[in-house]
């Protein structure tokens, strides 16, 4: 038999005979009426997952993880409040099931089963992923199984602080709000999990307010790795910063007595706090998994022996609140309801082209207060005598220095977080003077790790902020580009466009800087960002440029909630010169408030035919130094520059080559994965009675010294390629 149907029949007979698990009396605060919803959400978490299987099997459902084992979540919902934001473990149904109890109109069983048959009508993720999730119960939809949206839940809780200070105009936590987050017992030994542990003990250490609750159902079982017996307990019962508590999941009374001790203890001194939750797994992890091929029988029956529900029935009859044989009636009540109602969800439309599946990948607009920009008198007073410096051309670093000002002077939501972006102003000065400007509680020094940035980022956009988060350097993302991937991009898909991240990462990169940091401080591959969908991926060369983009990047974020990477080229920050020594050719004016670079507008300098240079970056810059000898060879040529490389702005890059008969494509990324790849083939289709070629970097990591720009395209390497593709 299935073992789904083994601990059914176990469930009915023991019941029937009062042949129930030993246990602690019933205890604590948990009204009669309120212990018998809590129950009766655990019966229909359970009946869904009997059902499920019953719809696999049939080919009108697919894959799921169960929640059987796991239905003490219904007695930690009900000692939450329905507005206090929850990110759910996967196992999490009966959660779901008892906040919705809280909430007039919903209807969990027909939510689910909708999510279960992958409907188009399903509420949450539209019939794109069976999710656990709901906008009405403040219930984000997660799709992580690693623990991975752990950082983003410490970064809601520092928001719901933040928005005490200033509250942003789409804020949607309440003051004295929590945030709860729950995760498996395995998934706690993540690296993610870790840092964000480390991440709320680091804020509560130095009594930054973080009202965070922290749930870990101990099940003792990670696919089929045990977790070793006392292992979680000992890493938490002690942990700086982190008060633990601990609950018999199994015992409804106790769950829910300790979980209100531990909300209330969140909720008053605004500090995080770790509920170790006792629960056991049935029928395997998930699908087929059958937990017999690798545990012995006789553990497996051992564990199905304390299923949750016989200790609930234990518990309400000897509590008076529910007679056995009622309990017995409600359960199987609750088992033929979801019958009917899966025969009636299977038939509900499902998604069926690219175009239906796609629709939510990028966020819908949102209605934003108009602003005017900041004040004269404002201005004034956070520039200072750089007002002056206005007048004169300038480098990269200072002008987006300056559009970062006035950016934040004019929306007060926004927000910059990373590694020494305060005090010191980042490790190019880039961010120098922000603080002064507009205090710590918007620059944000963090601690160091890249998951936690852009976690706290995550989270902080749930509450109605527009981060900023800056990664470092370039190389530096790979260590947590799984948030920008498996969280970010992921969550308007998955929500139906409910949910959005919007923010705008900041990213020194590229290559061409000379004798610092080899491969880790100079990287020029971007193949990871580009193949994100919903990304934009923005790239200037120039000041003036970096500043219109920048403030279209937000723009895009704070209107139109989407998430956009802005990759500085870390050698152009400090450029001054392109041909000679002090000849200012690479500086720009600071360009007047309200100019922008509407996304997917390419840049073009020069109308020649004979040859149209496509790049970015440094390549830009580059291909400027190259031009005279180009032209001094009898070539008449343009530069374009794609300013977004992600998504690739096609229209416009087929206007820009318009008439040319030679396109040389200038790629400082890799030969394989990098840009060049796609423009060769775009341009092979749009234009091809053109010749194409490639200068690309070579298929190397950078090094540090003399040869730092031996790998990558040079200017005398453009005019070389440029007179080969001209004969």
């Amino acid at each position: 038999m299935d073992r789904a149907d083994i601990v059914h029949e176990n469930f009915l007979s023991r019941t029937a005979a009062r042949d129930f698990p030993r246990g602690a009396a019933p205890s604590g605060p948990l009204a009669p009426e309120q212990a018998v919803a809590i129950f009766r959400a655990g019966c229909l978490s359970r009946a869904l997952d009997r059902q499920s299987r019953v719809m696999q099997r049939a080919g009108q459902g697919f894959y799921t993880i169960g929640s059987s084992g796991h239905e003490g979540m219904a007695a930690v919902a009900a000692a939450l409040r329905s507005t206090d934001m929850a990110f759910l473990h996967y196992r999490d149904a009966a959660f779901q099931i008892a906040r919705a109890d809280q909430v007039p109109g919903q209807t969990a069983a027909w939510d689910l089963l909708l999510s279960f048959a992958a409907s188009a009508e399903d509420p949450i993720s539209g019939g794109r992923h069976k999710v656990l999730g709901s906008k009405a119960l403040n219930i984000p939809p997660q799709t992580s199984t690693i623990a991975s949206h752990l950082p983003k839940a410490v970064g809601a809780a520092y928001a719901i602080g933040a928005a005490r200070r200033n509250r942003p105009e789409h804020a949607e936590l309440p003051e004295d709000g929590i945030v709860m987050c729950s995760f498996g017992d395995a998934s706690a030994n993540h690296s993610t999990a870790q840092g964000a542990f480390n991440a709320a003990g680091w804020t509560s250490y130095q009594s930054i307010p973080l009202p965070l609750l922290f749930v870990c159902e101990d099940n003792g079982i990670g696919i089929s790795t045990k977790t070793p017996r006392g292992w979680i307990a000992s890493s938490f019962r002690h942990r700086p910063g982190l008060t633990y508590f601990s609950a018999d999941g199994l015992d409804l009374y106790d769950t829910y007595h300790v979980a209100q001790e531990a909300a209330a203890f969140v909720r008053t001194r605004r500090k995080p706090a770790f509920l170790h939750l006792r629960t056991i797994r049935l029928y395997g992890h998930a699908g087929a998994d059958v937990p017999t091929t690798y545990l012995p029988r006789e553990e497996v029956e051992a564990e199905e022996a304390q299923d949750p529900l016989l200790h609930a029935v234990r518990l309400l009859d000897q509590s008076g609140a529910l007679p056995a044989a009622e309990a017995l009636a409600i359960y199987e009540e609750t088992n033929a309801r979801v019958a009917r109602i899966a025969a009636e969800a299977v038939t509900r439309p499902r998604l069926k082209t690219a175009a239906q599946v796609m629709a939510s990948l990028i966020p819908p607009k949102r209605a934003c207060k108009a602003t005017n920009g900041p004040t004269a008198e404002a201005r004034a007073a956070a520039f200072g005598a750089d007002l002056k410096a206005m007048e004169e051309p300038q480098i990269l670093s200072r002008l987006i220095n300056w559009a970062l000002t006035d950016l934040m002077l004019e929306h007060g939501e926004i927000v910059l977080m990373g590694e020494d972006v305060g005090r010191k102003g980042g490790v190019y000065g880039v961010t120098q003077k922000l603080t002064a400007r507009f205090g710590a509680h918007r620059m944000i020094d963090t601690l160091l790790d890249e998951q936690t940035i852009l976690g706290l980022a995550i989270g902080m956009a749930q509450n109605g902020f527009l981060p900023m988060p800056e990664i470092q350097f370039l190389a530096y993302l790979h260590n947590a580009e799984d948030q920008l991937r498996g969280e970010a991009a992921t969550l308007p898909f998955f929500s139906n466009g409910q949910y959005t991240n919007p923010m705008v990462l900041r990213i020194a990169g590229l290559g061409y800087q000379k004798g610092f940091g080899g491969h880790f401080h100079n990287d020029n591959s971007v193949a990871v960002l580009r193949d994100i969908p919903g990304l934009i991926l923005a790239c200037p060369s120039n000041g003036a440029d970096a500043v219109r983009m920048l403030r279209e990047s937000v723009r895009l974020a704070r209107e139109e909630q989407r998430l956009v990477v802005f990759l500085e080229p870390i050698a152009l920050y400090p450029m001054r010169d392109l041909h000679g020594e002090k000849d200012g050719g690479w500086m720009r004016r600071y360009p007047p408030p309200g100019e922008a670079i509407p996304l997917g507008e390419v840049g073009v300098e020069g109308s020649g035919q004979d040859l149209a240079i496509v790049t970015f970056g440094n390549g830009t810059y580059l291909s400027h130094q190259a031009l005279p000898q180009i032209a001094a060879a009898g070539i008449g040529a343009r530069i374009v520059d794609l300013r977004w490389l992600s998504p690739l702005p096609k229209a416009a890059l087929t206007a820009a080559v318009a008439g040319c008969r030679n396109i040389l494509i200038v790629d400082e990324t890799r030969h394989s994965g990098g840009l060049a790849e796609a423009l060769m083939a775009h341009f092979h289709e749009t234009a091809p009675e053109a010749k194409l070629a490639r200068l690309t970097a070579e298929d190397s990591f950078i090094a540090t010294g003399p040869a730092y720009a031996a790998t990558m395209p040079s200017a005398a390497g453009i005019v070389r390629a440029a007179q080969e593709l001209c004969q």
